[in-house]
């Protein structure tokens, strides 16, 4: 699967929120704020189902109720407040750990730094870096020989260029294709522990003064290991 079939089947997960009887104007308005980076679709719902104040989420394929939530208790603040994660519990269990959002440059760079650093804390295992352009390897030269002094296998992605650093210890692909001049990602397998695994994907999209970046992270092992795997048959990458 090509890296933008990675990215297009987990948007095919998008789940649907449905708010029954709101308990104030603001609560929808509030809810797509708490949820605007998550694969869910905020609707309202008429009161014949003969639920009221509750947000349901159901699968968009199916219409399968996965999980409910009373928010009366919330006392009109769903989005905000000490009492949120708890409250939103049985949803965010069901969202697979998965975000999908579009992100200038500065939000990319923050959750690249998060993979990174699981990758440097975790100390081994195996980090799959694209950086589009050669330019951009050449600005991250220091964190990744740092990362490369630990047990950890880096492969950093570019395309083709005369100019492309030498950094001991990481293994740098000039890849001639569409992808990889488009896609931004990292890709950490865990080294070894599948809940340390990680992954942000996303694909460059729009006019090129206005670079922003629609796609995801997700700490699912398996949404990160097909994207290795992938990486690794079309660029001839030992496993």
């Amino acid at each position: 699967m090509s890296l933008r079939g990675v990215i297009d089947a987990v948007k095919g997960r998008e789940k649907r929120l449905t708010v029954f009887d709101p308990p104030n104007d603001d609560a929808v308005a509030e809810l797509r704020e708490y949820f605007a980076s998550q694969a869910v679709r905020i609707e309202e719902g008429t009161t014949d189902s003969g639920l009221s104040g509750y947000v349901v989420l159901s699968d968009e394929h199916d219409d399968e109720v996965l999980a409910a939530v009373d928010l009366r208790h919330l006392e009109g603040d769903v989005a905000v407040g000490p009492g949120e994660e708890s409250a939103f519990a049985p949803i965010l269990e069901h969202l697979d750990g998965t975000t999908f959002t579009s992100y200038d440059i500065p939000r990319m760079m923050a959750a690249t730094r998060e993979m990174e650093d699981r990758a440097w804390r975790v100390g081994s295992g195996e980090l799959h870096a694209g950086f589009q352009r050669v330019e951009a390897i050449r600005a991250q030269k220091g964190v990744y020989e740092d990362l490369a002094t630990e047990d950890i296998d880096v492969h950093a992605y570019c395309a083709p260029s005369d100019d492309a650093p030498d950094i001991e210890g990481v293994s740098i692909h000039q890849e001639d294709t569409d992808e990889i001049r488009r896609s931004w990602f990292v890709a950490f397998d865990g080294g070894g522990d599948p809940a340390d695994a990680c992954l942000l994907l996303a694909e460059e999209r729009g006019e090129p003064d206005d670079r922003r970046f629609y796609g995801f992270w997700t700490y699912e092992p398996t949404t990160v290991a097909t994207v290795i795997d992938h990486l690794q048959e079309a660029y001839a990458i030992p496993a």
